[in-house]
């Protein structure tokens, strides 16, 4: 054998994938003509590399992405060069090992129904040392995966577990939710905190609310000019953010929330900018990741986020998505994730939920789910998005104070799930009484 001969032969079979990948990539994920061409790099050689190859090659490192090794980057190149010409300069250089273009990465929704009776259940109710909406607490959904009675018989609350909530940001001011925000960031300005109330400029009076649609996903009580305001494409998913960490905490009334802002207003973020955040929320100590988003297509440096989320003992939850159909889509497909479809809350596969077991590990439900909303006031959501934390709130229970898991069982813990009629879901529907008591 000829080590030399099968090394080049090798090589060159790698550059046949690599181009092949690029040009099914290129087509769905490449940025505007007169956008700068933006790529995710991984240099072996670190910091010191990546600024010995960019001037060669008239690129810019805007900045490190956070991995433990130092090795991941986010680098621009002049408008005028075509990003499949700029992936294979960079890869044809000393010490990268890869790069991939940054895609633009979507929040998901569904299409909104008719706005639910008990959206508008307003009666005060005490919960865990806040005061909520009543509906909030009694809606169906809440009911069907027997959080309450979990809560009661186990002692389960989440304490001591963070919930990393990977989205548009949580408004900070929320009554129920402030006093368990712990330090998050915005990736999408850099800077701290990870609000999303920044995105807006309005101040809602709420003395003479109504239920509205707000967005495509979105029912929510608000007066007529915030409503107004909120009608547009560069504010098609506010709330979003909010909105999932209002789930997690009505599953893990004392789960910690880390809000991490990759997605703006409108519903989309970089895959830079997500990598930054799941590597952000292993360091800062979240024991669970949710996330409410899909990419367009397979990133490499997605999956190895995730592996050393993975190895770190930390549980990644995402959205099996919304397109109704059998496909996969990442990071919820992607191993050692657990992929999340959507019920109604009569234990029916949602029309609009992707589906297919594998990947889908469990479903919950996903439909007019009623939850926290910015400025204090509350919204029902549709979507695989807000099936997700359903799941994510169940994992802090079972790694939390009497929870009595560890993070390597809450992926079989929660596959004692109820029985529904649709096999392509997983599992089933999440119980959350069944998956606390399996640790148990």
């Amino acid at each position: 054998m000829n080590p030399i001969v099968d090394g080049r032969r090798s090589s060159s079979k790698r550059w046949v994938v690599v181009i092949g990948l690029l040009l099914v990539l290129i087509p769905s994920c490449a940025p505007p003509a007169h956008a700068q061409a933006r790529l995710v790099v991984r240099d072996s050689l670190g910091l010191s590399g990546i600024n010995l190859t960019c001037p060669l090659l008239g690129c810019n490192v805007v900045r490190g992405l956070g991995d433990p090794q130092g090795q991941l980057f986010l680098v621009t190149f002049p408008s005028i060069l075509n990003p499949l010409t700029a992936l294979l300069k960079l890869n044809l250089q000393l010490g990268i090992v890869d790069a991939e273009i940054d895609q633009v990465v979507n929040t998901q929704g569904a299409y909104a129904g008719p706005a639910p009776s008990y959206l508008t259940d307003e009666k005060p109710t005490s919960y865990y040392g806040a005061t909520v909406w009543h509906g909030y607490v009694a809606q169906p959904a809440n009911q069907l995966i027997r959080t309450s009675s979990t809560q009661s018989t186990f002692h389960v609350t989440g304490s001591g577990v963070t919930v990393a909530v990977i989205d548009t940001g949580v408004d900070p001011t929320n009554p129920v939710l402030q006093k368990l925000l712990v330090s998050g960031y915005d990736f999408t300005r850099n800077t701290n905190g990870g609000s999303e109330k920044s995105d807006v400029s309005t101040t809602p009076d709420l003395s003479q609310p109504q239920t509205a649609q707000v967005n495509q996903r979105t029912v929510a009580v608000l007066d007529q000019r915030t409503v107004a305001v909120l009608d547009g494409s560069q504010y098609s998913a506010f709330g979003h953010g909010t909105m999932t960490a209002g789930i997690v905490h009505l599953v893990a009334p004392q789960a910690r929330i880390m809000p991490l802002k990759s997605f703006k207003a409108d519903g989309t973020g970089y895959d830079s900018d997500i990598l930054r955040a799941i590597y952000y929320a292993v360091k800062n100590g979240a024991k669970v990741l949710n996330m409410s988003f899909d990419y367009p297509n397979y990133s490499p440096e997605l999956a190895n986020a995730i592996k050393y989320a993975n190895s770190n003992g930390v549980i990644s939850v995402a959205s099996a998505g919304n397109d109704g159909q059998q496909v996969a889509v990442y990071p919820g497909a992607l191993p050692s994730v657990i992929d999340v479809a959507s019920t109604s809350n009569s234990d029916i596969q949602s029309v609009f939920t992707n589906y297919g077991a594998p990947p889908v590990w469990i479903a919950a439900p996903g439909e007019g789910v009623m939850t926290t909303y910015p400025w204090g006031t509350y919204a029902a959501g549709w979507g695989t998005s807000f099936s997700a934390p359903f799941v994510s709130g169940t994992a802090a229970l079972m790694l939390g104070t009497n929870g009595n898991c560890t993070s390597s069982n809450v992926a079989s813990g929660l596959a004692h799930a109820a029985s529904i009629s649709n096999p392509q879901l997983g599992y089933g529907r999440l119980d959350t009484y069944r998956a606390v008591q399996a640790c148990h």
